[in-house]
């Protein structure tokens, strides 16, 4: 029988300057532009291949600006929206810390966005020592790497969208009883009773979960209304 190797997984949220990452001169010369990475691998040890997502207020001046910047190599325009474009690219500077989060830690990129001079990193890493190996090499190479948020996968996948166990309950219970339904076979007091919380509680479970699920499961284009 095939043995399986079980191990907790980790999902890290981190940011790093705009001038320690890919882009530097393009977010540096328009600095309205937002990247939503939606795809990315690392090719060999020296080049990253994402495709993402890009907004500005002067394509012309964006794809100037990209041809000019001296982190990518090759850039391809893939589909032109008109309020927003996909581009695959071939970065080779400024790609340390992507190239050893996959090549080394063998960790997955679930959401990577660049904006206003900063990168917002959400990576998947196999375990947390994959993760304190990537925070310890970003000290060791001088990169300044913000831990904003750390959580373990459970062996449930609401893990995977940031919910909590308690959003996942409120949640799930909202949909199977109704909640959502139009017209709704369940109100917010029903919930509270039903999980013997407040209404208060029920609103801003709610609320929470929703915005988690908005950012991490739905939120992989540009034009996400995020601040």
């Amino acid at each position: 029988m095939m043995a399986f190797d079980v191990r907790m997984s980790t999902i890290a949220e981190m940011e790093l300057p705009a001038q320690e990452f890919a882009l530097r001169k393009t977010l540096e010369h328009v600095p309205e532009a937002e990247f939503d990475i939606v795809r990315v691998a690392a090719h060999d040890n020296d080049q990253v291949l994402p495709y993402l997502w890009a907004t500005a207020d002067d394509f012309e001046k964006l794809d100037e600006a990209l041809r000019d910047d001296p982190s990518v190599d090759e850039v391809t325009l893939l589909e032109d929206l008109g309020d927003e474009r996909l581009y695959r690219m071939n970065w080779v500077e400024q790609i340390r810390v992507v190239i050893h989060i996959l090549v080394e830690e063998e960790a997955t990129v679930l959401n990577l966005r660049g904006k206003e001079n900063r990168w917002r990193l959400r990576t998947l890493f196999p375990n947390r020592d994959a993760l304190s190996a990537t925070y310890d090499f970003c000290e060791e190479t001088g990169l300044t790497l913000d831990l904003r948020n750390i959580y373990e996968m459970s062996d449930q996948r609401h893990g995977l969208f940031g919910l909590t166990e308690e959003q996942h309950e409120t949640l799930m219970m909202a949909l199977e009883s109704g909640y959502y339904d139009v017209p709704r076979d369940a109100t917010a007091d029903d919930l509270a009773g039903d999980l013997h919380i407040s209404h208060q509680a029920v609103s801003e479970r709610l609320r929470r979960g929703h915005r988690s699920l908005v950012k991490n499961a739905l939120a992989v284009g540009p034009g996400d209304g995020r601040k």
